[in-house]
């Protein structure tokens, strides 16, 4: 972070190793519940895949988790989403969420420009 930007790929790869080590403790049978948990939420139904994810994109804004913002972006760069899809996700995040999430917005827009090209 010497240019004042957070490295995403960084606070992912961060927390993906730390994930990675709480697989070998007690917690694993709660973690792969959270996996399996987070496969059905995902699913497409009434609303798709990409919808979902920039509802959790929104939800890690509003929630100030980096992490969050961080695998969000990443989904949504895989799911094909545009800058307009992001840009009006994290406005409608602002305007729920006023002050505090427009600082997240900045960031989580930051996360995208790095990311989606990556």
């Amino acid at each position: 972070m010497a240019d004042g930007k957070k490295d995403y790929t960084a606070i992912t790869s961060a927390i993906s190793e730390g994930i990675s080590g709480l697989r070998g403790t007690g917690a694993k049978e709660t973690l792969n519940q959270f996996n399996t948990m987070a496969k059905a939420a995902l699913a497409d139904g009434a609303l798709d895949s990409k919808t979902k994810e920039l509802i959790a994109l929104a939800i890690g804004v509003a929630k100030q988790c980096d992490g969050c913002i961080g695998f969000h972006t990443k989904a949504l760069k895989r799911l094909g989403a545009s800058d307009e899809e992001v840009a009006e996700t994290l406005a409608m995040t602002v305007y729920m969420g006023g002050g505090p999430s427009l600082m997240y917005a900045g960031d989580a827009w930051s996360a995208w420009l790095a990311l989606k090209d990556s």
